[in-house]
């Protein structure tokens, strides 16, 4: 019989296309792979026979960021989950990063790939996802997520995503962020060490700064559309272009990473839309709750500018 060629970590790699706009999208955690326009890159790539590193792409869900011990409460019971970050003693980034995904539709220009989380030790209800990854020639990648709650039980979750942005060919330390964001949560060993507290100074991002001043692994709230839009809009913007990164107003937090040692590429810059911020599953900030049967649906999306 015939050999099947080695799966990649991330399994089958799934190609949209738009007119000159380009999307990869995996099968192993339904995650962004690359998206590119006009054959230019706007989110940093990986090899194929690697994991995303240091979470490129990924979806998290049903917590964004990390959960404290992997503890949190649920129904008066202790919910003790895995902890996924072993060096820091916490679960991290939810529980579909590994998870072979279904494909439910598929079109040139567009994916829809679905899963199911299982009731497992620190998660107690079990959950439909899908994620329908589209583009289109004049607005780019628009990503919808859609959560079902399957049990017989409420539960609370949060979602996000962790894409890596990039202006084309534009170094990091050459671009300028700006972020919608109206707060920032302290943080200590990446959790919160306080409430969240309006910007002021280095925090405050709404007018921009340059990244090459940056070193970051932050949670902003307090994200929201500017007056007479819809939508929270963040930006990385290059010398001559950009990249904004919209988002529907239930992502109300943003976390900037900037590691010096992303593969390939050195120097990056993780702007991260999430609906809850870090620790949330003992917080309760912004955390949505699902009923048995319910269902809700929110997106984000990336377009040049």
């Amino acid at each position: 019989m015939p050999t099947a060629a080695p799966l990649p970590p991330t399994g089958e790699q799934f190609q949209i296309s738009a007119g000159d706009i380009d999307a990869v999208v995996t099968e192993v955690g339904a995650g962004l792979r690359s998206f590119t326009a006009a054959g230019l890159p706007y989110v940093e790539t990986f090899d194929l026979n690697v994991r995303p590193p240091q979470g490129s792409g990924t979806l998290l869900v049903p917590w964004p960021n990390r959960t404290a011990g992997g503890r949190w409460n649920w129904d008066g019971a202790t919910q003790q989950l895995a902890l996924t970050e072993p060096a820091r003693g916490n679960a991290i980034h939810g529980l579909v990063r590994f998870t072979f995904f279904d494909v439910v539709e598929r079109a040139d220009h567009a994916i829809t790939l679905g899963a199911r989380i299982a009731v497992q030790s620190g998660w107690p209800v079990p959950l439909a996802v899908r994620v329908r990854y589209a583009v289109a020639a004049d607005a780019g990648l628009t990503v919808t997520y859609t959560v079902e709650n399957l049990g017989a039980n409420a539960v609370p979750f949060g979602i996000g995503a962790h894409p890596y942005l990039r202006v084309g060919e534009v170094a990091t330390d050459e671009c300028t962020l700006v972020l919608a964001a109206s707060t920032a949560l302290p943080l200590d060993g990446g959790l919160p060490a306080g409430p969240a507290r309006p910007v002021t100074g280095d925090d405050d991002f709404r007018n921009g700064r340059p990244v090459k001043d940056l070193v970051l692994d932050n949670a902003f709230g307090g994200c929201a559309p500017a007056d007479g839009d819809h939508l929270v809009r963040h930006r990385l913007l290059g010398p001559a272009g950009g990249l904004e990164l919209w988002a529907e107003p239930a992502f109300g937090w943003v976390q900037v990473f900037t590691p010096d040692d992303h593969p390939g590429r050195g120097r990056a810059i993780a702007v991260e839309p999430m609906t809850c911020p870090p620790d949330a599953l003992n917080s309760g900030t912004g955390l949505i709750m699902l009923a048995p049967a319910e269902s809700w649906t929110g997106s984000w999306g990336l377009r040049p500018t």
